[in-house]
């Protein structure tokens, strides 16, 4: 028998889930979340298996085969994380999924969650309750389904609290709830904000009167769920108010790197209020000749040279060296050349400090590099790549004397143009939403190219911000007819985020 683990995700932004809930779920093997709180996949095991259960708060028919699917998972040896929004025991139906396990003998673990209410308001610069501002904090159920259906509640009694109310409800409730209120006794003065998309890079918060509001969503009802706060705090936002003026906020931006190394740019851009999109430029696959890794690394201390041209190259590499005979000291009278500032990064995570470190792809300035710490005539140089970069460092060693053995550490496949991420990001540049795209090597340039399409690729890129992170890549842009929009001062990711950053300021 397995264990299930209902986990709160929080109300959108996947930072916001536990450390209890991020270490639960890269341990599972079956993941059944809310589509709202797909980001936080992030977190969880590449294979393991992931099974969408919809929305929050589904209907009553649809929450019984969910409860079903998770106790069977279980049932077959599965550890089983259902990933929920906002917190599981919080106007969710987390409890009657928990309930359903008890009463079918399955374990539980149940893990809090950040709920709507209180990340929203914070992320909005509104604090639920604050000294002076009453004494009371009523969270309102608002039906998320998108019923229409008006709480059943003593109105009077609720218009007469001395302090905040917060309800999350489906956009249409809202002039209703408003409406409620107003007629049972709360000033039309009275301050109140609505938070749409709270934590999410798309957040819009509107601080108004509950009056004016109430004459806003008559007229243009909101399409998405949306948090309702009413009382005093809510004029304190203008002075808190923290999220929406992060010099990145709102702003649509793709990263082309793998999956493996996108991790880093996607937390700076999302750090600085960023919606970084994860373009399915690549995945990375073993080489045609796993062995020639091991072999390599087997005897490394025979070179006088190792070239590792990627990050993903160093990471393959120390991994075959590590499964072999052989330790991190086998490198002790070797000296390391690593090319691009995250190759430099990964050989510092293992604590290895590269002798010559190498800003970007470029051939003969790498030879040059390593030429000035002497010459490599009659020496031995190990060069570790993928199999898209070609031999051509190897070929520029070899004319200058060296002894090379040129090891494709891992293949990269194109990603389909067919694949649902691929066609979104096509449509999003149709469109002009997409505010910058950024590249991080030649290969991704290309490669993405290559997913949208190479014929109309420049004719797309050309209308949004180009970020290449330096002049190498920058040129295969050019080759593509793409015109690179920024161009970092330091070729690092980054220097990469401080020129967006930069260029969006003005």
């Amino acid at each position: 028998m397995g264990r299930v683990f209902i986990i709160g995700a929080g109300p959108g932004d996947p930072g916001l889930i536990t450390a209890r809930g991020v270490k639960l779920l890269s341990e599972a093997d079956v993941i059944v979340y809310d589509r709202a709180v797909e980001a936080a996949l992030r977190w969880a095991r590449p294979e393991a298996e992931r099974i969408a259960a919809g929305a929050p708060a589904e209907k009553e028919t649809a929450q019984d085969a969910i409860s079903m699917l998770i106790a069977e998972k279980a049932r077959d040896g599965h550890t089983v994380a259902r990933l929920k929004w906002g917190d599981p025991f919080v106007f969710d139906s987390g409890a009657k999924e928990a309930l359903f396990l008890h009463e079918q003998g399955v374990q539980f673990e149940v893990v809090p969650g950040v709920p709507a209410a209180i990340g929203a308001s914070a992320y909005a610069g509104i604090p639920l309750t604050y000294p002076g501002a009453g004494d009371a904090l009523v969270l309102l159920r608002g039906h998320e389904d998108e019923a229409g259906r008006v709480p059943d509640i003593d109105w009077e009694a609720l218009a007469r609290v001395d302090g905040t109310i917060a309800c999350y409800a489906g956009g249409r409730l809202i002039p209703t709830l408003l409406q409620k209120l107003l007629d049972h006794g709360v000033a039309p003065d009275a301050a109140a904000a609505l938070i749409v998309g709270g934590t999410l890079p798309s957040q819009r918060t509107i601080a108004a009167t509950v009056g004016e509001l109430l004459e806003r969503t008559s007229s243009e009802t909101p399409s998405e769920t949306a948090l309702l706060i009413v009382g005093e705090v809510s004029s304190l936002r203008e002075h808190l108010r923290w999220f929406d003026e992060r010099p990145l906020f709102g702003r649509k931006i793709v990263v082309t790197r793998s999956q493996e190394q996108a991790r880093e740019l996607v937390d700076a851009l999302e750090n600085l209020g960023a919606q970084a999109i994860e373009a399915p430029t690549f995945r990375l696959t073993p080489p045609e000749d796993p062995e020639a890794v091991d072999r390599a690394a087997a005897s490394v201390d025979e070179y006088s040279w190792v070239v590792f041209e990627s990050a993903n190259a160093v990471a393959r590499f120390l991994s075959a060296l590590s499964r072999g005979p052989r330790d991190l000291r086998a490198l002790g009278r070797v000296r390391i050349c690593a090319i691009g500032p995250s190759t430099s990064d990964r050989l510092a995570s293992h604590g290895i400090k590269a002798d010559v470190n190498v800003p970007e792809l470029g051939a003969e300035s790498i030879g040059d590099a390593i030429e000035a710490r002497g010459s490599i005539a009659a020496q031995r140089v190990l060069v570790v790549r993928p199999d898209h970069l070609r031999g051509v460092v190897g070929e520029d060693l070899e004319r200058r004397g060296a002894a090379v053995t040129d090891l494709v550490a891992y293949r990269t496949a194109a990603a389909s143009q067919d694949s649902p991420a691929a066609q979104a990001i096509y449509r999003m540049l149709l469109d002009g939403q997409i505010d910058a795209v950024t590249f991080t090597s030649p290969t991704a340039v290309t490669r993405f190219a290559q997913l949208i399409g190479e014929e109309q690729a420049a004719d797309l890129l050309n209308t949004t911000v180009v970020a290449p992170i330096g002049p190498v890549t920058a040129a295969a842009a050019t080759e593509l007819g793409i015109t690179s929009t920024v161009m970092p001062e330091t070729f690092t990711v980054d220097g990469l985020v401080k020129a967006l950053v930069a260029r969006f300021k003005h």
